[in-house]
């Protein structure tokens, strides 16, 4: 059977469309809605504006709820607008009063949202969730459950003898200072969010540099002051970079060869320049972001300069984009990608919540910043982590002496010569298996957020801009992983709710049977 409409007998004015009827409650949006803490949100982000002068800025919940939506739905800043326009549950997500055909605010506005929330505002933001999702936890349920079970330990009359006093001691976990017992899981691990960027090649970044010195010399000419237009060799350099570029295989030899011209058009290019810039009754100059560029334009020729001289392929601070210099080439180490080119980031992951504790753009030793880590840890929950899941790298001697005098739990291997082999029966197998897979759950937050929202293509272009966008898909995630929660712990509770109903019926009838039968 094969169903199909024609093209002549669908009309808009005949269309039946929802709009008159009530919502449904269960959608996503209308959910998430109502556990975001928009009014504390809007207050952060309200510190960025200014009050008491401009005109009237873009309602705030439907700056911060455009934001959450385009990173949720991986959209573009236009197209997330468009997306906005046509959604009516978007459009409630956002705070409208009624469903409407006009766009919510223009789409570049993305580019100066970007600009105002930074590292500390999301952080911030974070913490909101996280309050969010401890209210949610159903802590009175577990307190009751698990007073339920010592009472029918007690009248069961099979529980353990009490514990002496040094088992009593070894099995809390008390911090130095009468601190609270330690409670919960932090893990922690590094990655990079990759720049959208070409792949670095010294010949055409050198070349990039050469095309715009070009234009900045074109706009900066002036017969009267410069006299004879500058000679420039223009078609043989373009010639020269293509006919290189369009071989497949490139031999040393050819790559050098390469590199001298390049180099050669570049030094010529910024002599013109910089004598160009030197006449003071220039009416032209070049704007700041020119400016900012040329200089970028010179650091690249030195560093290229001095590479090719000393043959090697490295340098401090290299910079591999001339439109993005502040990314670094990252050694990773990965199978698939051994140098990573954009912003490391080093993460915390707590109940399935992910917090970005530091953002750099130069490679660091994330093992430095555990302890920092295990702070903020405390600063938030009150306590001490129970135990730490972190790779080899930070447990150095100081971060394993600072865990060991808070009684904190590692997993990771001790340091010293390892002891003789012993055969591990399946049960020890099993449990080592066990332990190593809880790590594995920072891995699978940076496999969501690379594959799921774009976290190893950031767009942005700016460091700013590019450090808003990886904060705010590390947001977005614990938004979906709230809304989870609030799921999970709604149906919990129904289920619990239900038992203990059941259970107090039964208990008043067996009370009224007992009194009858006296």
């Amino acid at each position: 059977m094969i169903k199909y409409t024609s093209q002549n007998q669908i009309k808009l004015e005949l269309f039946e469309h929802p709009f008159e009827r009530a919502l449904d409650k269960s959608n996503r949006w209308v959910k998430l809605s109502e556990l975001i803490p928009w009014d504390n949100l809007a207050a952060l982000y309200s510190k960025k504006l200014q009050s008491d002068s401009g005109r009237e800025s873009v309602d705030i919940r439907t700056v911060l709820a455009a934001l959450i939506i385009k990173h949720k739905l991986r959209l573009s800043d236009r197209g997330t607008i468009e997306m906005i326009q046509e959604n009516v549950y978007l459009q409630y997500f956002c705070g409208l009063d009624g469903f409407t055909t006009k766009a919510v605010f223009d789409p570049s506005l993305f580019v100066d949202i970007r600009k105002r929330m930074g590292n500390d505002e999301f952080a911030k933001f974070n913490e909101y969730i996280i309050e969010v999702s401890e209210g949610l936890k159903p802590h009175q349920a577990r307190i009751k459950q698990n007073s339920r079970k010592s009472k029918n330990e007690e009248n069961n009359g099979d529980s353990q003898p009490p514990a002496t006093t040094d088992e009593a001691k070894a099995d809390t976990s008390e911090a130095p200072g009468d601190l609270p017992k330690n409670k919960g899981s932090l893990k922690v691990d590094a990655t990079v969010a990759d720049q959208e960027i070409r792949y670095p090649n010294d010949v055409a970044l050198l070349n990039d540099c050469r095309l715009n010195l070009e234009r900045m010399i074109k706009r900066l000419y002036s017969p009267s002051i410069d006299g004879k237009r500058p000679r420039l060799y223009q078609r043989k350099a373009h010639k020269a970079y293509l006919s290189f570029a369009k071989k497949r295989r490139k031999t040393k030899k050819e790559i050098r060869r390469a590199m001298k011209a390049q180099l050669q058009y570049v030094r010529r290019d910024l002599k013109v320049i910089n004598k160009m810039l030197l006449a003071d009754n220039r009416v032209v100059k070049l704007d700041e972001q020119d400016e900012n560029m040329l200089a970028n334009i010179q650091l690249i020729y030195e560093q290229q300069k001095w590479m090719y001289d000393n043959k090697t392929h490295s340098v401090a601070n290299r910079i591999v984009s001339l439109f993005q210099p502040q990314v670094r080439p990252i050694v990773r180490g990965k199978d698939k990608n051994k140098v990573e080119f954009g912003a490391k980031i080093n993460v915390s992951l707590v109940d399935g919540f992910v917090r970005i504790d530091q953002l750099s753009w130069d490679a660091f030793n994330e093992g430095t910043y555990l302890i920092e880590q295990v702070e903020n840890y405390r600063s938030i929950y009150g306590c001490y982590p129970a135990e730490v899941l972190a790779d080899a790298i930070y447990m150095n001697t100081k971060n394993r002496k600072y865990l060991k005098e808070r009684n904190i739990k590692t997993l990771t291997k001790p340091l010293g010569r390892p002891p003789k082999k012993q055969k591990e029966t399946a049960q020890q197998k099993y449990r080592k298996k066990k332990k190593a897979a809880k790590r594995n759950q920072v891995e699978g937050k940076f496999g969501q957020g690379k594959r799921g929202y774009g976290l190893n293509n950031i767009k942005a272009r700016l460091p700013e801009t590019s450090e808003s966008w990886i904060n705010a898909i590390m947001f977005v995630m614990n938004l979906t992983t709230l809304l989870q929660m609030a799921e999970k712990y709604g149906k919990f509770f129904i289920h619990f709710f239900i038992h203990s109903f059941f259970q107090i019926q039964t208990q008043i009838f067996y009370n009224k049977l007992r009194f009858e039968l006296r």
